[in-house]
């Protein structure tokens, strides 16, 4: 009796783990993940202003050096360091005592010799008369022609002296020779300067206008080339000041300061093979200083039907950009592409897409190529905003 009641123990213990083990296989089947949702949109198609994107450095319109001229003690600094001053303004002084005495005696030399050409005049006038009444010798008379030419040149002489010595008093007073801002002093009050030739004293830099000079590659200027013949113009038919140029400082976003070219070099040089373009900007609140690294852009012509994508879209591995593209069966392929400027929060794509694809938008970082996605479709609006986002699905 105690072996059957063991046999049915067995047997109910048996079926106990039947049960558990076909339980627990059908808990643990596998069930595979939804695909994963990305945005798609097809690229916006639109005209783009095409940009030559480069770098420059400011350069003053005008800066020189403030010299003294002539020998002498420095007697005054008639400027604060660093401020800005108008042209004409005086910035030194130099002693003046020995050029006024010098100017003194030029005048005097001039007198005199002006006084010895009255007697001369006088005399060569007296010889010819007495030549007429034949009682006076032709050598008499050429002598005293003579003394009047003689003294005629001491007038001269004496003229230009007078200039030199007004001349030189004038250096004596260092003026601006144009706006802008004086940097510090070099030399101060007391001492000789001019003594072996002229003496820095400080240096005088040109705020507003300001320059930019920047270089454009030779591929650049035969690209340019291509594009105006397109257009039926040629380079000598451009107008530099109507080309508008921008720039933007390191710190700034975009490119917030306008103006435009000025002047492109004749030749490209052999050396670096670029050629020297300069623009001008208005900098009346002297916000750009010389020598400063800047952004420069250039306005270079218009394209149409361009086809554009959200900057943001773009990946880059070791064979270059590429985008990620949704294909048949909503399945993954991602495909090179070549790309262009960068206009706003988009970025040109010049080849290797089509203006029917869709494009994965939002959720890159969620999918790869060769997955299957559920996409779900937006817009691009314009450059300057967001694709739309997709309306939210209802839950049944």
């Amino acid at each position: 009796m105690l072996n059957g009641w063991h046999e049915r123990l067995l047997l109910i213990l048996g079926l106990t783990a039947t049960a558990a083990v076909s339980s627990c296989d059908s808990d643990n089947k596998y069930v595979a993940p939804p695909p994963p949702v990305v945005h798609v949109a097809m690229p916006l198609k639109q005209t783009v202003n095409q940009y030559l994107e480069l770098t420059g450095n400011t350069v003053a319109v005008n800066s020189v050096d403030i010299e003294a001229r002539v020998q002498g003690f420095l007697t005054s600094i008639d400027y604060q360091d660093g401020t800005a001053v108008k042209k004409g303004d005086q910035l030194f002084s130099i002693q003046r005592d020995a050029y006024e005495a010098q100017l003194e005696q030029a005048k005097a030399s001039l007198a005199s010799a002006q006084a010895s050409q009255v007697g001369a005049q006088q005399e060569y006038d007296r010889q010819i008369n007495l030549s007429r009444q034949q009682v006076t010798t032709q050598t008499s008379v050429d002598s005293a022609r003579a003394q009047l030419d003689e003294a005629n040149a001491n007038i001269l002489n004496a003229k230009a002296g007078l200039d030199i010595a007004t001349i030189n008093l004038g250096y004596t007073t260092v003026s601006a020779p144009f706006d802008g801002r004086a940097t510090n002093h070099l030399v101060d009050v007391g001492a000789l300067v001019g003594v072996s030739g002229p003496t820095k004293l400080a240096s005088l830099v040109q705020m507003d206008p300001l320059n930019v000079y920047f270089n454009v590659s030779e591929a650049q200027v035969l690209a340019i080339r291509q594009e105006l013949v397109r257009q039926g113009r040629t380079l000598q038919q451009i107008d530099l000041p109507n080309i508008v140029v921008e720039i933007g400082l390191q710190s700034e976003e975009g490119y917030p300061h306008k103006g435009h070219l000025d002047y492109a070099a004749p030749e490209v040089d052999a050396s670096t093979g670029t050629l020297s373009v300069r623009g001008v900007f208005e900098n009346r609140d002297q916000s750009l200083l010389p020598g400063l690294f800047v952004r420069v852009r250039v306005s270079v012509g218009r394209r149409d039907n361009m086809l554009l994508v959200p900057d943001t879209a773009i990946g880059t591995n070791q064979q270059g950009s590429y985008l990620l593209v949704v294909g048949e069966d909503n399945v993954l392929k991602q495909r090179p592409v070549k790309t262009g400027q960068r206009d706003g929060s988009l970025r040109v794509i010049e080849a290797g897409l089509e203006p029917q694809d869709l494009v994965v938008v939002q959720g890159t970082q969620q999918a790869a190529p060769g997955a299957k996605v559920e996409p779900q479709k937006v817009e691009i609006a314009s450059a300057e905003t967001p694709p739309t986002p997709p309306a939210k699905a209802t839950t049944p």
